[in-house]
């Protein structure tokens, strides 16, 4: 039975370097337009048969990623027309994620074009490779939620060429961009969120974090650094209690703690932690007041509506839709650069 595993896990030499020359050309590493290597130094380079070198590079080209020129060599494929489809790749998928591609799909239907979503797992290496794939797939737009560490990708985007392709940033990034973006300044939102809070009570905050995903979260290290030198300044060192997952929040905890103000970095912890606080017998704005960030339909149809940070997703949709449109019609949009400026919306918490 092992030997029968190992069999059918075997995989031939030729795909391998198939797939390690595709992954080469989707992440940009070898630019379109450049010679790739030749039978004879795939050859010499991978120690492998003639026949086998001549199977890697027909394969590449019968799948389009290549274009074989006889007396000349071998050439990534340069980017062709385009298809009639956006693709957007987010870091996951949440009630945030779905607001606002709810909107991108009411602007790409009244454009004529279809939006297809992608996951890449707050993974920078899967990030890169889904937009070369995209890219390489001709898809008309790329629409970028960064992963939360855009250190790792920064020397990809530098280099990146997209051909016909419209790369887009959305909702955030942390480092500059060499492409257009629509973006928003969590570091107002949270500003506000803290300045109602500290109106509002004279006791302890609280500052619930949504630890979802492994590695660096640079967006919540910015949130939670703002809300802290907010409260600094303008808070006369009110205590604030940092907490990374709404499952540490207690009864006991708050009570002990003094808690008066939370501010949620997401609807749904807020959802969650409304519900529990009123099991536990606190009364929403007598005793604790809380802010969400998101202002999603969770945080509006809930019972109470929760107060809430709007970072506007429907003109963060409508803008990135305008910038792709303008692109099409051969506009410039290299300055198309904007940043939304959230707004608190209160309500019942």
């Amino acid at each position: 039975m092992k030997r029968d595993n190992e069999k059918s896990q075997f995989v031939p030499i030729y795909q391998k370097l198939v797939e390690q020359y595709k992954n080469t050309i989707l992440t940009q590493k070898i630019p379109p337009g450049t010679r790739i290597d030749s039978i004879n130094e795939i050859q010499s380079k991978h120690k492998v048969s003639r026949e086998t070198a001549k199977t890697v590079l027909k394969i590449l080209s019968d799948e389009g990623f290549i274009v074989q020129k006889p007396g000349m060599g071998s050439f990534i494929a340069d980017l062709g027309p385009c298809k009639k489809i956006w693709g957007v790749i987010v870091p996951f998928f949440s009630s945030q994620t779905e607001q606002l591609i709810h909107y991108l799909r009411q602007k790409a239907d009244s454009l004529g074009r279809q939006v297809e979503i992608f996951i890449d797992y707050n993974n920078y290496e899967e990030e890169i490779r889904l937009v070369g794939t995209l890219i390489n797939s001709r898809y008309e737009a790329v629409i970028m939620v960064p992963t939360f560490d855009e250190s790792k990708t920064a020397l990809f985007y530098k280099r990146l060429q997209t051909g016909k392709t419209l790369v887009t940033l959305l909702n955030h990034t942390m480092v500059g961009s060499y492409f257009p973006y629509v973006i928003q300044s969590y570091d107002l939102g949270v500003r506000r969120a803290v300045q109602y809070l500290l109106e509002g009570t004279n006791k302890a905050l609280a500052y619930i974090k949504n630890n979802i995903w492994l590695g660096r979260n640079m967006i919540q290290e910015v949130m939670q650094e703002t809300f802290k030198n907010f409260i600094q300044r303008d808070g006369n060192n009110r205590e604030c209690h940092f907490i990374k997952d709404i499952s540490l929040v207690t009864k006991e905890f708050i009570q002990e703690k003094q808690i008066s103000g939370i501010f949620c970095c997401d609807d749904i912890d807020a959802v969650r932690l409304v519900g529990r606080l009123g099991e536990w017998g606190f009364k929403m704005q007598d005793q604790i007041s809380l802010v969400s960030y998101g202002n999603t339909d969770v945080a509006r149809f809930f019972t109470p509506a929760i107060t809430s940070i709007d970072p506007h997703y429907s003109e963060m949709a409508a803008l990135s839709s305008e910038i792709i449109h303008r692109h099409l019609k051969g506009d410039d949009i290299t300055l198309n650069q904007h940043v939304l400026q959230p707004e608190l919306v209160i309500r019942n918490t």
